[in-house]
């Protein structure tokens, strides 16, 4: 079997959960270099059981595919929409927090990105441990943190104060790229050839949760010996295949860029490795729903998501915008293509039309865990988008197991 650790099998595309403006991309392609540059991950200790049992799936659906039991959980931006302030962002944010908690979501994660100005989570693990203050029982975590723009021993430093304390509520999500645009990256004190040491990161932040050695001279204080379940996060072949190597849980980033989804999920299982850490693979994807009383209220609050991706890609970001009537006259015919390509994995409509999709979805791609994303403009909008959403996956839940 080929290992990640010998060069890419796919594009290099390891983003958060949030996709970039075209600005703030990367042209490094240097993955071979990375690779070869990985060392051997050291033992780790047994994780404990943050990742919900997998049932066996035995419910056809109408086209013949057979539904399982799927854990939901969150991903939120703490968006920024027009009008508002980062301020406003972070209030909504543990107020979606405590109402995701309420309904039952499993984790709720944020994002890191900079200088963007309607993302407002830069500081991820800042606002981790300020929503994971304000609940009191939902996991929350990074979806993910940008390892190329932090030292490991730092990152492991501040997921182990967050786990210290917040204990058996924190996940830590790494993702390859830098989250921003080269000047930004220069500004954070990293470079992007930092990126070509990501599998050789991975592993030495797994080493400073382990427990210290005696005489071990760099250690991680919190966090050596605490157990923090870690995920790679991706959206190519490469992450895919790496987290299959390591042993670890793999989260795709399909809400924005689904792709290579149907193969990095065939070759994450296909070539998982048991580890320490976690025994069988586990398979999480994002999608984004968007949810109201009636199929063309949700379409008009999903063109909020809509131009936010189109102006992303014109290199043009800005606040969360706000929904309007009729989407054809803002993009081009071009736009339109590529965008509907990228939002491919969206769930938009009432909630006969949502329990349809999301059973169509989960029935295609047996997922273990859905990340939902929910870019809507009306915070009140937003929150019962995620409670339509809940109560759709607990019906078909339910289903599965009957």
């Amino acid at each position: 079997m080929r290992s990640p650790l010998d060069g890419p099998v796919g594009h290099r595309d390891e983003r958060s959960f949030a996709p970039l403006p075209r600005h703030q991309r990367s042209d490094n392609t240097a993955e071979s270099r990375a690779a070869r540059r990985g060392k051997t991950l050291p033992p780790t200790r047994p994780s404990q059981n943050v990742y919900p049992a997998r049932i066996a799936p035995h419910f056809a659906t109408s086209h013949g595919a057979a539904l399982r039991m799927t854990s939901f959980s969150v991903l939120d931006l703490s968006p920024v929409a027009e009008g508002a302030t980062p301020a406003d962002a972070f209030h909504n944010s543990l107020d979606l927090a405590r109402h995701a908690e309420a309904l039952g979501y499993q984790r709720y994660w944020l994002a890191e990105h900079h200088n963007m100005v309607g993302i407002a989570s830069a500081a991820t693990a800042v606002v981790i441990g300020y929503v994971a203050g304000g609940t009191s029982t939902i996991r929350v975590g990074a979806g993910g943190v940008m390892l190329p723009n932090h030292a490991p021993l730092q990152v492991a430093e501040q997921f182990g104060t967050l786990a210290s304390l917040y204990p058996g509520r924190i996940d830590l999500g790494l993702g390859r790229a830098p989250g921003t645009d080269q000047a930004t990256a220069h500004a954070l004190r990293r470079y992007f050839d930092s990126a070509d040491s990501f599998p050789r990161d991975v592993a030495e932040l797994l080493f400073y949760f382990e427990p210290a050695e005696p005489g071990q001279r760099v250690r991680a204080v919190p966090g050596a010996g605490l157990d923090v379940p870690v995920w790679l996060l991706g959206s190519s072949l490469f992450s895919a295949q790496l987290a299959a190597e390591m042993g670890l849980p793999f989260a795709f980033a399909s809400h924005f860029a689904p792709t290579q989804m149907s193969d990095a999920i065939h070759l994450y299982r296909t070539r998982f490795k048991p580890s320490a850490r976690l025994a069988a693979p586990y398979v999480m994807l994002g999608l984004n729903i968007i949810a109201a009383d009636d199929d063309q209220q949700a379409r008009r609050l999903f063109t909020t998501l809509q131009q936010h991706f189109v102006r992303l890609r014109r290199g043009t970001p800005g606040q969360v915008p706000a929904p309007i009537d009729d989407i054809e006259t803002f993009w081009s015919a071009a736009e339109k293509v590529n965008t509907e390509r990228a939002l491919s994995c969206s769930v938009v409509g009432g909630p006969d039309t949502i329990a349809a999709g999301l059973r169509d979805f989960i029935a295609r791609h047996q997922p273990d865990e859905l990340m939902i994303a929910g870019q809507i403009f009306d915070h009140d909008a937003r929150k019962h988008s995620f409670t339509l959403a809940a109560e759709a996956l607990r019906s078909l839940n339910v289903r599965a197991q009957e």
